[in-house]
């Protein structure tokens, strides 16, 4: 039985797109007289309750940011980021995809994700992108995300990973894709 390819899902705001810079401009920008969380002295995955923390209100202001029209689609890519999903397309006996989750108030998101994918990696990647709100379904090798707790359907151990690496971590799926074991070199990517 012939080797199947490693299958890496790569998550998108954090990891490709730069989430957190685009909010807190979007954020400055919409409500300059509001305080707001410096991109250092942000901490834990949710915005929202962060600066609702600040202040009560401030959860629904910064929850309009990223809700409105645009957001998605005018952030900026992460620096190195596109490269090394083009890197990683390149190589032999790897499958790439784009695991994203979308906001649950998703009028904008989803197609916003869909055309900035389409901008800034092309149609090639647009066939490769796959939306869901639980990860835990979806059958992979590794995970790219910067979500350091991955939690739904499926139970097991999360997190994997060394939160020591910064806002990237790599999760080990412990659902492997279906099929037989990948070929021995691109096994090593899951050593």
């Amino acid at each position: 039985m012939a080797a199947r390819p490693v299958r890496v899902l790569v998550d998108m705001d954090g990891v490709l797109a730069d989430f957190e810079a685009g909010l807190l401009r979007g954020f400055r920008s919409r409500f300059p007289a509001e305080p707001h969380v410096p991109l250092e002295e942000r901490r834990g995955f949710f915005a929202r309750q962060q600066y609702g923390a600040l202040r009560p209100d401030l959860a629904d202001k910064v929850a309009s940011v990223y809700e409105a029209p645009g957001f998605f689609l005018d952030l900026e890519p992460i620096p190195g980021a596109l490269e090394a999903m083009r890197e990683m397309d390149a190589m032999q006996d790897t499958q790439v995809f784009i695991c994203t989750s979308p906001l649950k108030k998703y009028d904008h998101c989803v197609g916003e994700k869909y055309r900035w994918v389409e901008k800034h990696l092309g149609s090639q990647f647009v066939e490769r992108i796959i939306l869901t709100r639980d990860k835990t379904v979806v059958l992979g090798d590794l995970l790219i995300d910067d979500k350091d707790t991955i939690r739904g359907w499926i139970c097991f151990p999360w997190p994997r990973g060394d939160p020591k690496l910064g806002a990237h971590l790599i999760h080990l799926l412990p659902q492997p894709a279906p099929g037989p074991t990948p070929h021995k070199e691109t096994a090593a990517l899951l050593e």
